[in-house]
């Protein structure tokens, strides 16, 4: 193991927060999404997609994107708390001549995934894409997990994913698109990260089983796993001198952008991807690798 990941794990066990992005704070950072594209470049049109987790940050950049390609948006949001962060994020969709429809509720509740799915069907008639991004994070030693913290881990980040997918598996049109949203942490050993790791380490064996499964009908199913990205969900599990550090690790010396996310979000749900499909792909501007 080289000096720089010895430092690396040392450095990012060195604070113990609590966050979940339900509980983000109300201004997340998202950088523009470019301008409306022409009818020829709008390859989506006509498809339609369910972004969990869509309120704010990676959520709301991955909404924006697909309606600037035609898709029409289901914005699914967590707490009724935070529905006018999620009616923004409808807002930015219909801002490029995209739908919108809402939907509320914990994923790891199988009426919540299927009121999810059913907004979809009734309001736009299909699915065509699903992007599993919603998730919660706890980060502290393993010793110091509690049941309540873990089994919040497990409820959205496995739970809720399987449940997206199985009713995904049920409903997504022929040539389809599942993109689920993991974590780089999967690439390392990090301190303190079990319960988040852990949970979210599952996702890349459904990925690999859902993508075999489906493949007979056209539907890719794939993972990607950024790295640290500068969102109110990161900054909230850090202090200044792991920020620091993380941002030190990436070949550019900066944390990631929602914008440098967003790009393989779009190219995974274009036809152009059909021959992608069971991977988990990095993309963390070198932070770590596997």
């Amino acid at each position: 193991m080289s000096t720089n990941r010895r430092k690396f794990l040392g450095a990012i066990g060195a604070t113990s927060l609590v966050g979940s992005i339900a509980t983000q704070q109300a201004n997340a950072q998202s950088q523009p999404i470019a301008t409306t594209l022409s009818n020829s470049e709008r390859e989506l049109a006509g498809k339609v997609a369910i972004v969990t987790g869509a309120r704010a940050n990676l959520g709301r950049g991955f909404a924006e994107a697909l309606a600037k390609h035609g898709a029409d948006i289901v914005v699914h949001y967590h707490r009724e708390s935070t529905r006018d962060q999620a009616e923004e994020t409808a807002s930015l969709v219909e801002a490029q001549g995209a739908r919108a429809a809402l939907v509320q509720g914990d994923l790891g509740q199988v009426e919540t995934v299927m009121r999810t799915f059913d907004t979809a069907i009734e309001n736009f008639g299909r699915l065509d894409i699903l992007v599993n991004n919603a998730g919660a994070i706890v980060k502290k030693p393993m010793a110091e997990v509690t049941d309540e913290e873990l089994d919040r881990m497990i409820n959205i980040n496995t739970k809720g994913t399987f449940l997206c997918m199985r009713e995904a598996a049920r409903r997504i049109s022929d040539n389809g698109r599942i993109i689920n949203i993991g974590t780089s942490l999967l690439a390392g050993m990090a301190p303190n990260y079990s319960a988040y790791a852990g949970t979210k380490s599952t996702m890349e064996e459904v990925t690999r089983m859902g993508a075999r499964e489906l493949g007979e009908r056209g539907i890719t199913v794939n993972t990607i796993s950024p790295g640290p990205v500068d969102t109110p969900f990161f900054h909230s599990q850090e202090t200044p001198e792991t920020t620091r550090f993380a941002s030190n690790l990436a070949v550019a010396g900066r944390l990631g952008k929602i914008s440098d996310i967003v790009p393989l979000v779009e190219f995974l749900a274009l036809p152009s991807s059909q021959w992608i499909t069971g991977q988990t792909i990095w993309i963390n501007g070198g932070y770590l690798t596997r």
